[in-house]
């Protein structure tokens, strides 16, 4: 299939490493756009992270370009300052302050090209925690999802990096606002993105909730539903399947589908209100019924009635699954060890088609010549620059 590459001719530049930063890189160079990751001449720590940093750096960094350049050194940072008057968006995620001493700052690379997008994605934004160091977890913590998450009393980070994505996912819709308006006025100009205010923003909607009672809000596994079935159900073979019923055609198709007659001609279980006033007896009830069907038979019958359900999956799990896989959902990208494996697409259609993969993750300075040459930079001068430690070639 043709992919639209809607970003095509753009070019990027990267400074990023673990997750928010590299996140943004990969939904520009997925539609399209031309990404150079710069990294140290030992590569990007992230490629060796280990334990649930495993697989970082592989899934992050597809369809980009990698140059292995020592920041550290006078002549290297010459070297970014030229490419900068070539490229159109500087993507960065490093400490409070390391890319304004390292002379890479956005007051330093402005007036080397005044249509540079610059997208810095911070712990914070401005205010009184913006020089503050944070990650994912932290503000998990501290912006409430983790209290919203966990049992009570016990505070539970989400199983995935979410703020860490969902702050490169607004640094990226920040890039194409800034773009939009370089097509008015010719001027780039500094966009950030911060964990801390994108956590908050996702709890937007519990504050709300906050201000019209009179109560502390409970966390998500002690709340009350606002629907009389919304929750894990054990099966025949002690799995587990997730059945929720949010309207009278659900209830009355649940009943169908089971061969519930006697509860469907109970007036106790009309509507949704009085099944969440006879939950005391009535939610074990279901739970036993439940039990007595194996998950296949649940997922078939629940299917078939147009019943939201849902498997308790794992993430192995997602290899195999029938949407992902004839949906054109995963593709196959080479992890460092050299193994292929399926990871997921940006998650959007465009013009009836969907992202695809231009190039694995590089190597460790895989495409630094290449970068170079795009300066006129001859062989001779790109050897002499290697042997001087400034830049590693793959």
């Amino acid at each position: 299939m043709e992919h639209s590459n809607p970003l095509k001719g753009l070019k990027v530049l990267e400074f990023t490493h673990a997750v928010m930063g590299p996140c943004a890189g990969l939904m520009l160079a997925d539609m399209g756009a031309e990404v150079v990751h710069v990294e140290p001449l030992n590569g990007d720590n992230t490629r060796r992270l280990k334990g649930f940093g495993t697989g970082y750096f592989w899934f992050y960094n597809r369809n980009k370009k990698s140059l292995a350049v020592n920041l550290k050194s006078e002549e290297g940072i010459t070297l970014i300052h030229d490419l900068v008057k070539e490229y159109d968006i500087v993507v960065e995620n490093f400490g409070p302050g390391t890319m304004d001493r390292l002379g890479l700052g956005y007051e330093a690379l402005k007036p080397l090209n005044s249509r540079l997008i610059y997208c810095s994605l911070k712990g914070f934004l401005s205010g009184p925690y913006e020089k503050r160091h944070a990650m994912d977890e932290v503000v998990q913590m501290m912006g409430g999802l983790a209290y919203m998450t966990g049992r009570k009393g016990d505070p539970l980070r989400a199983g995935t990096s979410v703020i860490d994505i969902t702050g490169g996912m607004f640094g990226y819709i920040g890039i194409l606002q800034a773009l939009y308006e370089r097509e008015k006025t010719g001027e780039g100009g500094f966009v950030k993105a911060s964990l801390f205010e994108t956590c908050v923003f996702l709890m937007g909607q519990h504050m709300a909730y906050a201000s019209q009672i009179d109560y502390e809000i409970p966390p998500m596994p002690s709340r009350v539903s606002a629907w009389s079935i919304y929750k894990v159900f054990d099966t025949k073979e002690n799995d587990k399947v997730f059945v929720g019923i949010i309207s009278e055609k659900h209830w009355v198709r649940l009943c169908d589908v089971f061969g519930w007659d006697d509860w469907a001609n109970d007036s106790r279980l009309e509507t949704n209100n009085r099944r969440i006033d006879e939950r005391e007896w009535f939610l074990p009830a279901l739970d036993e019924r439940f039990r007595q069907f194996t998950k296949a038979e649940i997922i078939e019958r629940c299917d078939k009635g147009h019943i939201p359900f849902a498997p308790i999956s794992k993430p192995e799990d997602l290899f195999d699954d029938e949407q992902l896989n004839e949906g054109g959902s995963l593709l196959e990208v080479k992890m460092g060890d050299n193994k292929v494996t399926k990871l997921p697409k940006f998650p959007l259609e465009y013009k009836g088609t969907r992202s695809g993969k231009r190039m694995d993750p590089p190597e460790i300075g895989e495409h630094t010549a290449e970068v170079l040459k795009s300066l006129d930079i001859d062989n001779a001068t790109i050897e002499k620059m290697v042997a001087a430690g400034i830049i590693k070639m793959n």
